[in-house]
């Protein structure tokens, strides 16, 4: 194969303007699915077309059904991920802080955080049912181990010259977690937050699937099991990927407002 039909898709590619050629694969993907549809012949009720998940989604919207389901769990994800990182964030700085505290508290932590987190379900469901209490319990233990982890390497990684500074110059304690400690332990605290928002959205849709009563993404997902529709299924998936992608481009949006803020901070002292 010649050099110049290995760069025809290449050149090809980089025509796109930078904006859309994140939609190129995707677009490729909705192309071979639509063709092996239409043309492959197949019967298989496995095998729905993209314009029957689009009409699926249309009467779920026109329903409200969607909308339900999508503030259910978004509800659920939100209460988690603020007991759970609040909490998170109050250990890390304990542990992160004080010696004491992470010789006392430590052991016990890191043996938690070992066990996988589907394995509290069982529990979880015998202390509060299977309700929307305990899967609020669940998310919050998603977002509290990397929040506490994140934390505690933040502040244990502040370069020890910072705080001498600080100590010449005579800072209090609020000065210098706010001038020194805060800075430089952002990006390993946005980590945490970041880790955390991520796994409370796939633990609240695990919650949903393993704890089944009440409304939710996850049990569209399980209605479109036990009915074997297919579309439905698949067009659950897209909203779980649709909020994922939403999130991702919020993470990225705080991100880059922290590390200004960082930097200006820096600057100023």
């Amino acid at each position: 194969m010649h050099m110049s039909s290995v760069n025809v898709p290449l050149n090809v590619f980089q025509r796109v303007p930078r904006r859309l050629r994140g939609w190129v694969l995707p677009t490729l993907i909705l192309a071979v699915w639509w063709v092996a549809v239409e043309w492959g012949g197949s019967t298989s009720p496995l095998l729905v077309s993209p314009l029957a998940v689009w009409q699926r989604g249309m009467g779920q919207v026109a329903s409200g059904e969607l909308w339900v389901a999508l503030s259910a769990s978004l509800w659920r994800m939100a209460w988690g991920f603020v007991i759970g990182s609040s909490i998170g964030l109050a250990v890390g700085a304990l542990l992160g802080w004080s010696r004491w505290a992470e010789q006392l508290v430590g052991p016990t932590f890191h043996t938690l955080k070992q066990i996988s987190l589907f394995a509290w379900i069982p529990m979880l469901s015998m202390w509060f049912g299977l309700g929307d209490a305990a899967k609020i319990a669940f998310v919050a233990m998603a977002a509290f181990f990397p929040v506490v982890l994140n934390t505690f390497e933040g502040l244990r990684s502040v370069p020890r010259e910072y705080l001498e500074v600080a100590r010449v110059y005579g800072f209090s304690v609020w000065q210098t977690l706010r001038r020194v400690v805060a800075p430089a332990a952002a990006p390993s605290l946005f980590t945490g937050i970041q880790l955390s928002l991520i796994y409370t959205w796939l633990a609240t849709l695990g919650a949903e699937y393993l704890l089944a009563s009440g409304k939710g993404i996850g049990n569209t997902l399980i209605d479109g099991r036990e009915h074997f529709w297919m579309d439905l299924v698949l067009f659950g998936v897209v909203v779980v990927g649709l909020v994922g992608f939403a999130l991702n481009w919020l993470l990225a949006a705080l991100e880059k407002q922290l590390l200004a803020w960082r930097d200006r901070t820096v600057a100023q002292y």
